[in-house]
């Protein structure tokens, strides 16, 4: 991927694609976190300081998350507020007003453009029922509406680098094409995690969504990536089971009630080729008459539980102990580098933030290399710790995993197709 720095801008139109997605409060409407935007402001600072004109094109929300697609007005203020330049905002994605509004900008000025989930072609429904190649793109609006108007294409986008949408893969096709600041820094902190990590090398795995954890469990054990593998969320309860374990009925119901009951045969699998690469829960949380208490996982050494093996309560167990903890934080400490993805437990609840909060705090505090990404982990880690203390946050959640996992992004496909063709020819300033 090229950086920005090979190009002079000064004078130059940018069509420069973040993503600025952001929490947003339910009732307000309003962002609650600002950690995407302020990763942001690098880029965008770099190509104002150096005389650019940028049509910033961005996202908020989908057809997936619908209570959190609203107007980008308030993006738009606080990029102004933290680069100290004009930035402008037009409700209007590619239309005639937004053409004008890119059309009038001065050199050193921005104007961030419409919500691009305004369009069809932009979301993920379009994406997954029409499946368009980027050579395919150039006929949506997006592309025929802002391509004519700019010299360069700037992505720094990563979290969004697994979508196959006009604004993320189909500029490259006509436009000189540049990284980021903060596309080329996550990629190069992921890079080494997975293909270069001081070591030992630890990965933490928990919450909710334990596919992420299955996708890239077996690529970082097959590649030697991963030492060690420390389990948490309903990851670690699957794992439990998988390993022989009855962890009762209410925990069996809830894992069937989410269609998570087939990942066990998978967990089985990747504790029998690789049980002496894995920790598991040796104590688990739940609420008896309102107050937490901790119940201790039977220990049946390596290999598969013998038969009859069971927890001694049939609940609900939305934390890890302090055992678990203890053991955990250990490890954390002589770790060379640490991955994380996914909370311990139920965080958002104070009788159950114990293991996210200290273990998230022995990141915070590890002498390591501790790279943290997925939107609920670094929403923890925000509640819990500085961030400026980890060694690098990722702000991608599927786009992280899915490179963790040995598969190919759209985007980095795009920029590399983009990067061969350029230096076939001079690079075009």
């Amino acid at each position: 991927m090229r950086p920005m720095a090979d190009f002079d801008v000064a004078g130059k139109t940018v069509v420069f694609r973040p993503d600025i997605n952001s929490p947003i409060d339910p009732k307000t409407k309003r962002i609650v976190n600002w950690n995407r935007i302020e990763k942001t402001v690098p880029s965008l600072s770099w190509l104002l300081d150096h005389g650019a004109r940028v049509a910033l094109i961005a996202h908020q929300g989908d057809t997936l998350d619908y209570q959190n697609l609203i107007p980008m007005g308030e993006h738009a203020g606080k990029l102004a507020e933290l680069t100290g330049r004009k930035v402008g905002y037009v409700d209007d994605v590619c239309g005639p007003a937004a053409v004008a509004a890119v059309r009038a900008l001065k050199d050193k000025e921005a104007v961030v453009l419409g919500n691009l989930r305004y369009l069809s072609e932009e979301i993920s429904t379009f994406e997954t029922a029409v499946k368009l190649k980027p050579e395919g793109m150039l006929d949506t609006w997006l592309v025929r509406s802002l391509a004519p108007l700019a010299d360069l294409y700037v992505n720094d986008a990563f979290a969004a680098a697994h979508r196959n949408a006009p604004s993320m893969v189909a500029f490259q096709e006509l436009l000189p094409t540049a990284a980021g600041i903060q596309l080329m820094d996550e990629y190069r902190a992921l890079k080494s995690v997975l293909d270069n990590p001081r070591r030992p090398c630890v990965y933490l795995l928990g919450g909710a969504k334990i596919s992420d954890a299955f996708d890239m469990m077996r690529k970082v054990l097959e590649d030697g990536a991963a030492d060690e593998i420390l389990i948490t969320g309903v990851t670690g309860l699957v794992m439990l089971l998988a390993k022989g374990i009855e962890v009762g009925g209410a925990t069996r119901a809830f894992l069937k009630d989410k269609g998570l009951e087939g990942f066990i045969p998978e967990a089985a699998t990747l504790l029998e080729r690789w049980g002496d690469k894995y920790a598991l829960p040796l104590d688990l949380a739940y609420d008896e008459g309102g107050r937490r208490v901790e119940l201790d996982v039977p220990q049946t050494g390596p290999g598969r539980a013998p038969a009859g093996t069971a927890l001694a309560k049939d609940c609900l167990f939305p934390d890890v102990g302090h055992k678990t903890v203890d053991a955990y934080r250990r490890k954390i400490a002589a770790a060379g580098s640490v991955f994380v993805n996914g909370p311990a437990g139920v965080y958002e609840d104070p009788r159950w933030e114990y293991g996210t909060r200290e273990l998230w705090q022995a990141m915070e505090n590890a002498g390591g290399y501790t790279v943290i990404g997925g939107g609920d982990t670094i929403s923890a880690a925000t509640k819990f710790t500085d961030l400026g203390k980890f060694g690098y946050v990722c702000t991608g959640g599927g786009a992280m995993v899915r490179f963790l996992a040995g598969k190919r992004l759209p985007l980095v496909d795009a920029m590399e197709k983009a990067f061969d063709r350029d230096l076939a020819s001079p690079i075009r300033r």
